[in-house]
């Protein structure tokens, strides 16, 4: 899990969190610890969604580099933890044959490969 640096400002009691690694990923709540946790759902909607584009992730800074390179001036600095997808790692697995025939029938039907349909079962599992 990495962590990425938000700033956080307050202007009449409304928070907002942004992400300089991240142009465009925002949210706003009514409380410091409200906005870190939607801060959290925003940012990993907006990586999905960077993955999901084919787009490539940033290089994440340290705070100290963003403090160095951007306009921080009142704003409380956090890190948000959030899962980047990682490099694909190839792996052998054993499997009852037609489980296998199903997962390929619905691979095809949905577009998606075998293994992308092998990971969004084992994410959806991790999840629940």
């Amino acid at each position: 899990m990495a962590h990425v640096v938000a700033l956080i400002h307050e202007e009449d009691g409304v928070f907002g969190i942004s992400f300089p690694d991240f142009p465009g990923c925002i949210s706003t709540a009514g409380s410091l610890d409200d906005v870190i946790a939607r801060g959290a759902v925003a940012l990993a909607f907006h990586v999905e969604g960077m993955v999901e584009d084919g787009e490539a992730l940033p290089m994440l800074r340290s705070a100290d580099e963003i403090r160095r390179a951007e306009d921080i001036e009142g704003a409380i600095i956090a890190a948000v933890p959030v899962d980047l997808p990682g490099k694909s790692v190839r792996v052998q697995i054993t499997m009852d044959e037609h489980l296998l025939s199903a997962l390929d029938r619905s691979a095809k039907a949905s577009g998606a490969t075998r293994s992308g349909k092998i990971a969004e079962a084992v994410r959806a599992s991790l999840r629940a």
